[in-house]
C-alpha cells in the first residue's frame, strides 16, 4: 500500500497558517504566539520579542512583559539541545521531562568528571549537593537573586576548575554557574524578573516552585517525549526522523518509540524523504496567498526543521553561520528568499538572494519598514550574525 503524498506546496501552506504568520491566523495575545510554535527561542533576548511582533497585528512590549513577569503564563527554560526557549505553562512541563530532566543529568556527570580531576574537591558528589542545597535555601520565600549575587553570598557555590596549567592559555571557570545550569535544566530553579530591557538579557534566579505558584508537574520521560513530540508535529509536521530528532535533541531510539506510540503516519513528501504527521492531520489546509515575512535571528520557524531545503533552497551558506545558527530572514510565498538588517538610522535593510517578482519585492520591502516602524529607536543587535551581512555593512 502506498504512503500518503503532502506537496511542498501544503508543507509552506500549513507552516504560515500553523505558526501564525499570515493575518488571518495572527494571535491574540503572546501565549497564542508560543503555542503556535511550541516554544520561542530566547537565546538572543530581542528574538523573543520579535518573533512575536510577526505573529500578532497588533504587539507592544508589555504584552510579553507581562505574559514572562506578571502572569507568568510564559516561561524561560532550559531545553532541548540545550538552548533557552520561551515556553507556555504546559508546553514547559513536557520540554522538562522530556530532555529536561536528561541534560540535568549529563550536566552533573560532566560537573562530576571535572571535579574528581582536581585536587580541591575531596568530595565531588557531596559538593554539588551541598551547593544545590544551598541555593534552594537562598531562593525560598519567592526571593530572585542573579547569579552574582548567588555566588557572593554562598560559600558552597566557591570553587573553580583549572585548566591549562604552565600554558599560555591556562585559566580558571566557576563551577557555581554550572551548578544553576544543572539546577535550571531539571526545573529546580528558572529564569524569573529580568533586569535588563528587552534587548538584554540579565535574568534572576528563583524557585520554579514559587515562580510558577505551584510544583511544576515533571513525567517520566517517556511521556514527556510523546507529549512534547505531539505538540511538534501538530505545528511542523510534515517532519522527517532527522527533523524531530535534531529538534528535539534526543536519541533515534527515544524518537521512534514515542512516534509508534503516537501512531504517527509515514508521508512521502517531493523531495523523496519520508515524513511524520499525526493521524489525524491527513487532510489539505487550505493554501494561503504569497505573504512576505520578516523574522529575526533564531526565529522558530527558521529553526524548525534539520532538512530545510523545502524553504530554505540553496541559501544556507549566505543565512546560517558554521554553527547551524539561523540569521534574519526574508520570506516569500513560503520560502525564504533572502536576509534583513538594521541600518544606524534605524531603516532596515532588505537583502535579496534570488529574483523575485515585482510584488513580492514591493511587499517585502513595505514588511521591512513596518518592523523599522515598530522599533523606533530601538537597535536590537544580533547575536548570531548572518554570513550575508559581511556584504552589506
Amino acid at each position: 500500500m502506498s504512503r500518503p503524498a503532502i506537496s511542498t506546496e501544503q508543507r509552506r501552506a500549513r507552516l504560515l497558517r500553523r505558526h501564525g504568520l499570515v493575518p488571518e491566523t495572527y494571535a491574540q495575545t503572546a501565549e497564542g504566539v508560543a503555542d503556535a510554535v511550541v516554544g520561542l527561542h530566547a537565546t538572543t533576548a530581542s528574538t523573543v520579542y520579535l518573533s512575536t511582533w510577526a505573529r500578532m497585528g497588533s504587539f507592544d512590549i508589555p504584552e510579553l512583559d507581562r505574559a514572562l513577569y506578571v502572569d507568568r503564563t510564559l516561561v524561560k527554560q532550559l531545553a532541548m539541545r540545550r538552548t533557552l526557549f520561551v515556553f507556555g505553562r504546559p508546553a514547559l512541563a513536557d520540554a522538562v521531562s522530556a530532555v529536561g530532566t536528561r541534560v540535568a543529568a549529563s550536566e552533573r556527570t560532566n560537573m562530576l568528571r571535572d571535579l574528581r580531576r582536581s585536587d580541591d574537591f575531596p568530595d565531588p558528589e557531596g559538593w554539588i549537593e551541598t551547593a544545590r542545597e544551598a541555593v534552594t535555601g537562598a531562593l525560598t520565600g519567592g526571593r530572585s537573586a542573579s547569579s552574582t549575587e548567588l555566588r557572593k553570598e554562598l560559600p558552597a557555590l566557591e570553587g573553580v576548575k583549572r585548566h591549562g596549567e604552565g600554558k599560555a592559555w591556562s585559566g580558571v571557570v566557576g563551577m557555581g554557574p554550572r551548578v544553576l545550569s544543572h539546577m535550571c535544566a531539571g526545573g529546580t530553579i528558572v529564569r524569573g524578573p529580568n533586569d535588563g530591557n528587552w534587548l538584554r538579557s540579565r535574568p534572576k534566579w528563583s524557585s520554579m516552585t514559587d515562580w510558577l505558584g505551584e510544583p511544576l508537574q515533571i513525567d517520566d520521560p517517556e511521556t514527556g517525549h510523546r507529549n512534547l513530540i505531539r505538540r511538534y508535529l501538530q505545528r511542523f509536521g510534515p517532519a522527517t526522523e532527522v527533523d524531530v530528532v535534531w529538534w528535539l535533541g534526543s536519541t533515534k531510539t527515544a524518537v521512534r518509540n514515542a512516534l509508534s506510540q503516537l501512531d504517527a503516519v509515514e508521508v512521502d513528501l517531493e523531495d523523496g524523504l519520508v515524513g511524520y504527521v499525526l493521524p489525524d492531520d491527513l487532510d489539505p489546509v487550505d493554501v494561503v496567498g504569497p505573504a512576505a515575512l520578516v523574522l529575526p535571528e533564531l526565529d522558530p520557524t527558521v529553526m524548525g526543521w534539520k532538512q530545510r531545503d523545502w524553504y530554505l533552497g540553496s541559501h544556507a551558506r549566505h543565512l546560517f553561520d558554521s554553527n547551524g545558527n539561523g540569521g534574519q530572514t526574508l520570506w516569500w510565498d513560503g520560502r525564504i528568499v533572502g536576509g534583513w538588517y538594521q541600518r544606524a538610522d534605524g531603516s532596515i535593510g532588505t537583502h535579496l538572494l534570488e529574483k523575485v517578482n515585482r510584488a513580492a519585492t514591493k511587499a517585502v520591502k513595505a514588511r521591512a519598514e513596518e518592523l523599522a516602524v515598530w522599533l523606533g529607536d530601538h537597535r536590537p543587535k544580533p547575536g548570531y550574525p548572518a554570513p550575508f551581512l559581511k556584504d552589506v555593512t
